[in-house]
């Protein structure tokens, strides 16, 4: 052979691979198989990188194992999580109710994309409890999309009454199930059928790099998502799903700390003039939580609280007043975040009637008594803006 011939085909790796504690990265789209008969045999052998290598299978078997599911399948962002899943169980002529409080991209998708492919999509409040959302379903309901603890505005749903009643009439139930991130609580465990999550937040937990996941165990439900993933072509790199491996394996550790320090500022929160309610689940009397108690096994870091009725100007001078805290969306990472969610309300059913400004916190891995330092200079620039 030729020196070009031989530079391509030499240094290939070598078998077997050196037993490390992470999985090789395998940069690969060609996948070379052992035979001619094996190039069309699907069943036994991967023939595309995009359908994932060793990185992504130890993400995937890593994540059943948290979601105590069957089959986990991975996507390029969370949104993308809940669309994945919505475009593999949905058809034109069917109906999906979503819960009023559904994280605002997924709403724009369901009043866009959904409509357009003849999906009929109604919004429904979360207050309702499981006999009451019975009530409006219709004949052709095909799913029920839920969010728990909602976004922003934290309504808890009552998940398992709800998942119970929907598979008794033959309906598929969904979860954006970020906010506990597969570790306070397991929806297929309460016959959630579809368990989505955005590992962009807190398997990740270092806010930089993107993935979605969804947990099914029904032997339909699998063949399904594996075939939307690969009709439409999805596919995450190995560099990522290696990432949010090692993400994954300090999920624990990280969780009880945001859990901890997120008590501790949302107690002081709580005992400050200028502040009407703080909408933490573990606080004496607060929304949600006994239904909180009942199924989670305690609380991520993110929380809101709402201001008393002060100056229109105040929420911004709250907000540009903090220093540790930045201002950002994507929660979930080891930093500590806060925004103003009143501008996302409208278009709700309910479109923030809570009395007062709501400012949405999300603690992260610094110290608490830092964090109410910064906090208690952003009230204090509150009381100065009127």
């Amino acid at each position: 052979m030729t020196e070009e011939t031989r530079l391509i085909h030499s240094g290939l790796a070598q078998t077997p691979l050196a037993r490390t504690v992470g999985p090789p990265i395998q940069r690969g789209s060609t996948v070379l198989l052992p035979n001619a008969a094996a190039l069309y045999d699907h069943g036994a052998h991967v023939t595309y990188g995009r359908q994932g290598l060793a990185a992504q299978n130890a993400l995937t078997d890593a994540l059943a194992e948290l979601e105590h599911a069957q089959s986990v399948t991975l996507y390029p962002s969370g949104l993308a999580a809940l669309t994945g899943a919505m475009l593999a169980v949905l058809a034109a002529g069917d109906e999906v109710l979503v819960v009023d409080t559904i994280y605002k991209p997924t709403r724009r998708f369901c009043d866009t994309v959904l409509k357009r492919f003849g999906v009929k999509v109604r919004y429904y409040p979360p207050s309702l409890d499981a006999q009451a959302l019975m009530a409006v379903c219709g004949p052709a309901t095909r799913l029920i999309l839920l969010e728990s603890p909602g976004s922003l505005s934290f309504e808890f749903q009552d998940v398992p009454a709800i998942a119970t009643a929907a598979r008794a009439r033959g309906m598929l139930t969904l979860i954006d199930n970020t906010w506990a991130a597969g570790l306070l609580f397991k929806p297929l465990d309460h016959g959630v059928d579809i368990s989505v999550q955005a590992l962009t937040k807190y398997v990740g937990g270092h806010s930089d790099v993107f993935m979605g996941s969804v947990a099914v165990s029904a032997p339909g439900l699998i063949q399904a998502l594996d075939d939307g993933v690969l009709n439409l072509g999805w596919a995450v790199s190995p560099d990522d799903a290696y990432q949010m491996l090692r993400g994954l394996r300090t999920l624990a550790v990280r969780m009880a700390r945001h859990d901890q320090s997120a008590r501790q500022v949302a107690d002081w929160l709580s005992r400050q003039p200028e502040v009407a309610q703080v909408l933490h689940p573990a606080l004496p009397g607060a929304p949600g939580g006994d239904i909180w108690r009942r199924d989670f096994s305690g609380a991520c870091g993110l929380f809101a609280f709402i201001f008393k009725p002060g100056a229109p100007m105040a929420p911004a001078a709250f907000l540009d007043r903090l220093e540790i805290f930045g201002l950002g969306f994507s929660w979930g990472g080891f930093e500590s975040l806060a925004i103003n969610c009143d501008p996302q309300f409208p278009g709700r059913l309910n479109s923030g009637a809570y009395g007062g400004p709501m400012i949405r916190l999300h603690i992260g891995l610094e110290d608490p008594d830092d964090l109410i330092q910064d906090l208690a200079a952003g009230l204090a620039a509150w009381r100065a803006a009127g």
